[in-house]
């Protein structure tokens, strides 16, 4: 993306404009978040340069990817010595869940300017190491790793289905796949199956309820 050349200073935005804290649902784990979803919006365009943006996915721990956090950290066995892509990563939620977990090693992927910075400074602040990428990587077949996680990637319809075939080739080439979602708009009704089930507390800032109930599912062949 070329706004992410603008970027005077990503580490400075992010400490200036968010505060590390306890994720809700994995309290063992402490992300620099954004308390407010407008003021952090209207910044990061500022910064950029750009309106009309996407909103700041890295600020928040998305209740998709809490699940799917948390799912990690309690099947501990599903991650050890395992090679881990966290695809659409923003703050990294999903990717610390799998180092903390065990994972051999992880390589966190966003194309969101600020994630890199985001990712890495989560990454310090839970003591792991995790790789990351701002390639786009749907633009190229699924590279070899033994899982994938994708957290909250149906809300959107054109990315949702791209996202799906994406993980479907993925899959059909022997990788694991896991899906954090809350019933976004376009998740698919068929092809996964449940693996969990959890009530996520999120905030009206970024949810039509305070508490999401949200599934962990695997793609099926």
């Amino acid at each position: 993306m070329s706004s992410s050349r603008r970027i005077a200073d990503p580490v400075r935005f992010i400490r200036d404009n968010t505060r590390l804290q306890p994720v809700s649902h994995t309290p063992e784990i402490s992300l620099w978040l954004a308390d407010e979803v407008t003021p952090i919006w209207r910044l990061t365009e500022e910064e950029l340069g750009e309106m009309g943006l996407p909103p700041p996915f890295w600020a928040f721990a998305w209740a998709g990817g809490q699940a799917l956090a948390r799912w990690l950290l309690d099947h501990p066995d599903e991650v050890t010595g395992r090679r881990v892509l966290d695809l659409a990563t923003g703050s990294g939620l999903v990717a610390i869940a799998a180092m903390k977990a065990g994972a051999a090693s992880v390589l966190a992927a966003d194309i969101d300017p600020f994630c890199a910075a985001a990712v890495a400074a989560n990454a310090e602040a839970n003591g792991v190491e995790i790789a990351f990428t701002a390639d786009n990587l749907l633009e190229v077949p699924p590279p070899a790793f033994d899982l994938i996680c994708a957290g909250d990637v149906f809300y959107e319809g054109p990315m949702a289905e791209a996202v799906l075939a994406w993980l479907k080739q993925a899959r059909t080439a022997g990788t694991t796949v896991l899906v954090g979602d809350p019933g976004r708009t376009y998740f698919p009704k068929e092809g996964l199956s449940l693996l969990a089930e959890y009530r996520v507390p999120t905030t009206r800032e970024l949810e039509d309820q305070e508490v999401k109930r949200t599934r962990v599912w695997s793609l099926d062949l």
